[in-house]
């Protein structure tokens, strides 16, 4: 990699981990710059905020397509870009094995939970409905099995009592704003 990494960002909503992410890339410091943001949803908020902020950005609909036909466009447009890392901000679609293993070792999510626990989606209510004390979030490299991958970071949340998904939801946002752009400029300085 270059002095600064190239990193490509998929979203499918506003991008707020996108926004995070953009704005550490900023400091003088950072060990990445964001090249490009595509998208699922040509509709998608995050999309709009990375064009007004002068970052190229692609967008694709899935709908009606064989999903292979999909990712060549979005793998397309990433090498096109010259993308050397991809982070998933709020991406809502699961990404194929053969995608995945073409991308290998470069490609990072965040997840709204402190994997191995709550897998997938309702983590919020989930972590309320077990009791847990801590909930949070994980940033790992993504593999083939849904949200399997190794962890690179993790940061807790306490539960409170009294806590909804919604309030909890929030709270794990705001650490995930911190979280992901420290995670990733630690795993580019390996």
């Amino acid at each position: 990699m270059a002095d600064r990494a190239r990193v490509g960002i998929l979203l499918s909503g506003r991008g707020s981990n996108m926004q995070a992410l953009v704005a550490a890339s900023r400091e003088a410091d950072s060990r990445y710059e964001v090249v490009l943001v595509a998208s699922d949803k040509p509709e998608a908020p995050g999309l709009a905020w990375a064009a007004k902020h002068g970052i190229a950005t692609f967008t694709a609909s899935p709908k009606g397509r064989p999903k292979a036909e999909y990712e060549a466009q979005i793998d397309a447009a990433l090498r096109d870009a010259g993308v050397e890392v991809v982070a998933l901000a709020g991406y809502m679609r699961l990404l194929s094995p053969s995608f995945v293993q073409r991308w290998a070792g470069r490609i990072l999510n965040i997840h709204p939970s402190l994997l191995p626990k709550y897998k997938g989606l309702d983590t919020h209510a989930r972590a309320i409905a077990a009791g847990d004390a801590v909930a949070g979030a994980s940033v790992h490299l993504v593999t083939e099995a849904l949200d399997d991958g190794p962890v690179i970071a993790q940061a807790e949340v306490p539960v409170k009592p009294g806590d909804t998904p919604d309030t909890l939801a929030a709270r794990v946002l705001t650490a995930e704003h911190r979280l992901y752009p420290q995670a990733l400029d630690r795993f580019l300085s390996r």
